[in-house]
Order: C-alpha cells, then sequence, then structure tokens
C-alpha cells in the first residue's frame, strides 16, 4: 500500500504542484471547519459506499452538500440501496483507516475495484482540498490537476450533482 510519502511521489511524478499543511487529525467536517483557518478552494467530504451487490464507490462531494443515499444508488447505476463499506474494505481498497477517506485513496486501488463519483459542485473551485491519506493534514490540488490524478489512476470519475432533494435520506 501506498504511504503518503508515496503519493506525493506519485503528484510529483506527474509534475502536479500540491501544498500540504499539517495539523491534529481531524475525523468530520465540523472539527476541519474549525481548524481549516483560510485554507483556500474546496473542501471535500468522502463516503465509502457500497451496494446490494458489493459493487464499491467512492463519493466525492463538497463539504457541505447534504447527499441524498437514499436515492443515489438510482443515480449512480448501483444495484440497490447504498451502505456504508467496513473499514476492513477502506483499508484493503484505500489503504486509510476510519475518518481519513479521501480522493487520494484510489492511488491504492490498483485493480480498479472502487468506481469514483465526483460532485459537479467541486469543478466550480479552482482548487480542492483533500486528506493526504491521513487525516493529519490537508492537501491543496488544482482541480483539473485532481482530475489528472483520478486519470493516472485509472479512475474516471462519474460527475453529477450531489445535492439532495427536500426531505429525508440526506447525510451531512
Amino acid at each position: 500500500m501506498k504511504d503518503r510519502d508515496d503519493l506525493m511521489a506519485h503528484l510529483a511524478g506527474l509534475g502536479i504542484a500540491t501544498t500540504t499543511i499539517a495539523h491534529p487529525p481531524l475525523h468530520t467536517v465540523e472539527e476541519s471547519r474549525a481548524m481549516r483557518g483560510a485554507i483556500a478552494g474546496g473542501h471535500t467530504k468522502n463516503l465509502f459506499l457500497k451496494d446490494k451487490k458489493g459493487t464499491i464507490f467512492l463519493v466525492v462531494a463538497e463539504e457541505s452538500r447534504a447527499v441524498d443515499l437514499k436515492g443515489l444508488h438510482k443515480r449512480i447505476g448501483a444495484s440497490g440501496r447504498l451502505s456504508f463499506a467496513s473499514p476492513d474494505q477502506m483499508r484493503a481498497l484505500l489503504g486509510v483507516e476510519p475518518g481519513s477517506v479521501t480522493a487520494f485513496g484510489v492511488v491504492n486501488d490498483t485493480a480498479g475495484a472502487v468506481r469514483v463519483v465526483l460532485d459537479e459542485g467541486l469543478l466550480m473551485h479552482d482548487m480542492v482540498n483533500c486528506h493526504p491519506l491521513t487525516n493529519d493534514a490537508t492537501t491543496t490540488i488544482a482541480t483539473a490537476d485532481l482530475m489528472a490524478f483520478f486519470q493516472s489512476t485509472g479512475h474516471e470519475p462519474l460527475v453529477i450533482g450531489l445535492e439532495a432533494p427536500a426531505g429525508d435520506g440526506q447525510t451531512e
């Protein structure tokens, strides 16, 4: 499994410049908002999900986005309702611990088992912020470079609007 240093080397090998800021471990969007200060760009929240047939999805959303988990499966081609995948699957496929799920985790999914779903709202930002495989730092990357990173790992994201309709089924 690749670690943070391996990830940075992968990005550098692609000619992608990033900025990483260390901070105490963050486990929730709320902790992240309180800690971040003035880190510019879009901030992500990530959901590691599976469908009834065991297909794994990494949903990378803008942190403020309410995601409709009850209806999302229909929009992303999943088989039945989505549920959270296990911590063991997270470690095996993304090489991260719970609380550290990140768009960069697909660097470890060399078999292409994870389908990436990207919130179109993130594409409105010039820069996007993600954990670099651990939740004790935030890495800022140009949005176009994040897309190049996904391509380099063989993960072409499904880009959709993730705003949930009014009603239940949302997760913050």
